[in-house]
C-alpha cells in the first residue's frame, strides 16, 4: 500500500529543489512529514478532510501547518484536501448550512439570499450583509461539526484500510512461503 500511495505524492528532492520553500526546508525536510506508515497516513487524511472544508486557497495551507503541528504525512495531507472542488463543495457548505441549522434549533427554513438590483445596488448590499449574519453562525457550527466528523470517519477508515490490508498481506504469505 505505501508503494501505491508513494509513488503519487512528491518526495523530499522536489521540496529541496524549490526557491519558494527553501527558507522552510528545516521544518518541511522533517523526517516524520514524509514516511508513510498506518500512523501517519491516518493522520494525514484526518488533517486533509478537516481542512479541505477551509474556504479557497486557505484550505492547502491549513492541511499544511496541520501536518507540521501534528507530524504527519505532509504530501498525503496536501493531496487529501482535494475532495472540495468546484462539484463538491456546494453540496458540502449546504450539508454543513443544514447540519448547523439543525445543531442550533433553527427550524425557519432556508433563508433565500436577496434578489440582485442593481438600480439600488446600496439596499441590495445591506440586505446581503444581513442575509450573511442571518447565516453565518449556522454555517460556521456546521462547517466545524462537517470538518471534526470528516476528520474522525476519516482518520478510523484509513487505519481499518491499512490493517485490513496488512492482515490481507499477512495472511498470502502465509498460504505461499
Amino acid at each position: 500500500m505505501r508503494r501505491n500511495l508513494a509513488k503519487y505524492l512528491p518526495d523530499q528532492e522536489t521540496i529541496r529543489r524549490n526557491a519558494w520553500l527553501r527558507p522552510f526546508q528545516s521544518a518541511l525536510l522533517h523526517p516524520r512529514l514524509w514516511h508513510l506508515n498506518r500512523h501517519s497516513a491516518a493522520g494525514a487524511v484526518a488533517a486533509g478532510l478537516f481542512c479541505g472544508l477551509i474556504p479557497g486557497p486557505l484550505q492547502v495551507i491549513g492541511a499544511a501547518l496541520a501536518a507540521l503541528s501534528f507530524r504527519v504525512n505532509l504530501p498525503l495531507a496536501l493531496l487529501v484536501t482535494l475532495y472540495t472542488n468546484p462539484l463538491t463543495i456546494v453540496p458540502l457548505y449546504l450539508l454543513a448550512y443544514q447540519l448547523g441549522r439543525l445543531l442550533t434549533g433553527d427550524s425557519a427554513g432556508f433563508a433565500a439570499p436577496p434578489e440582485f438590483s442593481a438600480a439600488a445596488f446600496v439596499g441590495w448590499t445591506e440586505a446581503m450583509q444581513a442575509w450573511m449574519l442571518v447565516v453565518a453562525k449556522p454555517l460556521a457550527l456546521g462547517l466545524i461539526t462537517l470538518a471534526c466528523g470528516l476528520a474522525v470517519a476519516g482518520y478510523l477508515a484509513t487505519r481499518a484500510a491499512w490493517r485490513l490490508y496488512l492482515i490481507h498481506r499477512w495472511r498470502r504469505r502465509r498460504q505461499h512461503p
